[in-house]
């Protein structure tokens, strides 16, 4: 019973997994997919993170720096000594009084021995001439710039998936298209059947009918190829399986939308350029604070130590006495060596540095002044050129409906006097045509439609899948 129970559980839990699994994806799946999926939009995530980490660097200026450093080896120094005159007074039982006249002594103080140093330091920047402040706000500015053409790409992504997702659809409203005809011609074929049999017809006028089976045939494997590549190219920009991209069932439909008080203002082209100029604004503040004092407060702690050493000097101490001096002392410590205080750094002339800096800043800033002005010419001619599409685009619809009606009524027409004998199988295979050429005329007629509804909306940057 436990083991029936377990299958039955584990049967419960997987079947909703199993249904999503083989449903089809709705665009907006697609859309998610695509754009966890797309490595130029990855690429750009990554390079923000630079961004972040120079913020987060511009954060730590202001922290602690503590650094430990210490070394060992051998030492060896020499100093030579001239002493002016020394007289050194009489000493009874030991040496009496002498002069030792100047020059007369000179002599060389060697000390060598194992040497041994070891020095903590710690260093904190409490002013730093308000450069860091400009510098994060110019940082900021960058990181903006950064997300709003990450929207771009995102946008991107979202026209060329729901491209593709449309055209999947035209594919499929084409196939549509041929299986009505393909009834049709049956439909017909029976017909003309009969009318061959009553010497109604010539045996030619029944060829006519067989080869344009024979075109809709290929025309199927036409479809078949097509629609192939499609989920080929779909399965590529999301990742997701072929099995459930051939599931896709969209009914094309036009996209009414209006551009109302919307601008190119919203462009992420426009945003990131002004990003882009407040960025070069806050560098250019920065650059002029060369000249401010910077304050940083600093300790530290040293050790030094001798071992293994030897003070000797090269001639005697004293002349007339025959002593040089040589000494042996275990080690000679200094510890501890400690310094605390407040500095300050001011550059007082650069060799005109921060002058270039700052000129160098102000000519970014009116290049991308300049870059700005022309993208909003550039984006205001596109966003005209997309209107009259979509209004193009809305008309075609219109007219390419008219002519499907007008095709059908005259196929409808013809079926029935080819029926009666009155026309031949020519005129019947024309009208057909006709009609299939009508309604796939339609179909692409609306799928302009959506294309150009869509680049109306990136026109004014207010694409939104729901919209779609």
């Amino acid at each position: 019973m436990k083991t029936i129970h377990k299958l039955l559980m584990g049967a419960a839990f997987s079947l909703p997994l199993t249904l999503y699994a083989q449903q089809a994806p709705t665009l907006q799946e697609l859309i998610s997919s695509a754009l966890q999926n797309n490595e130029t939009l990855n690429q750009q995530v990554l390079e923000n993170k630079f961004t972040k980490l120079d913020d987060e660097k511009l954060n730590d200026v202001f922290l602690p720096k503590v650094e430990i450093t210490g070394k060992t080896g051998y030492m060896y120094t020499s100093a030579h000594i001239s002493s002016p005159e020394i007289k050194v007074p009489a000493v009874p039982a030991v040496f009496p009084g002498a002069v030792v006249p100047e020059g007369q002594l000179s002599n060389n103080l060697n000390i060598s021995g194992l040497s041994a140093s070891a020095k903590a330091e710690a260093s904190m920047v409490i002013y730093s001439g308000g450069k860091v402040k400009y510098l994060k706000e110019a940082n900021r500015e960058k990181n903006l710039s950064e997300e709003v053409m990450m929207q771009k790409t995102k946008d991107d992504v979202i026209t060329e998936i729901s491209k593709a997702y449309d055209q999947l659809a035209l594919v499929y409203e084409s196939k549509n298209v041929l299986d009505q005809s393909k009834k049709r011609l049956e439909i017909n074929k029976k017909t003309a059947d009969k009318a061959l049999g009553y010497g109604l017809i010539t045996p030619y006028d029944h060829k006519k009918i067989e080869l344009a089976q024979a075109t809709l045939d290929s025309k199927m494997v036409e479809y078949e190829g097509k629609k192939d590549l499609l989920i080929t190219q779909i399965h590529l920009l999301t990742g997701i399986e072929r099995e459930r991209i051939a599931m896709i069932e969209h009914d094309l439909q036009p996209i009414n939308y209006d551009v109302l008080n919307e601008t190119v203002e919203n462009r992420a082209e426009v945003k990131a350029l002004q990003h882009g100029i407040n960025a070069t604004y806050f560098k250019i503040k920065a650059e002029e604070r060369w000249w401010v004092p910077k304050v940083q407060a600093q300790t530290s702690l040293s050790y030094f130590g001798l071992y293994n050493n030897r003070i000797s000097t090269s001639d005697e101490i004293f002349l007339g006495t025959g002593k040089k001096l040589d000494l042996h002392p275990r080690a000679i410590n200094v510890f501890p060596m400690f310094t605390a205080g407040i500095g300050f750094k001011w550059e007082v002339f650069d060799g005109n540095e921060g002058k270039h800096a700052i000129e160098k800043a102000k000519i970014d800033k009116e290049i991308l002044e300049s870059k700005q002005k022309d993208a909003i010419k550039k984006l205001n001619l596109n966003l005209a050129n997309n209107q009259t599409n979509y209004n193009i685009a809305n008309a075609q619809i219109k007219l390419k409906e008219k002519a499907r009606q007008i095709a059908a009524k005259g196929l409808e027409q013809l079926e029935k006097e080819f029926r009666y004998g009155t026309r031949t199988s020519a005129a019947l295979i024309e009208a057909e045509t006709d009609l299939q050429n009508a309604e796939l005329e339609l179909h692409t007629a609306i799928f302009n439609q959506r294309v150009s509804a869509i680049e109306l909306m990136k026109s004014t940057q207010n694409l939104n899948p729901e919209n779609l």
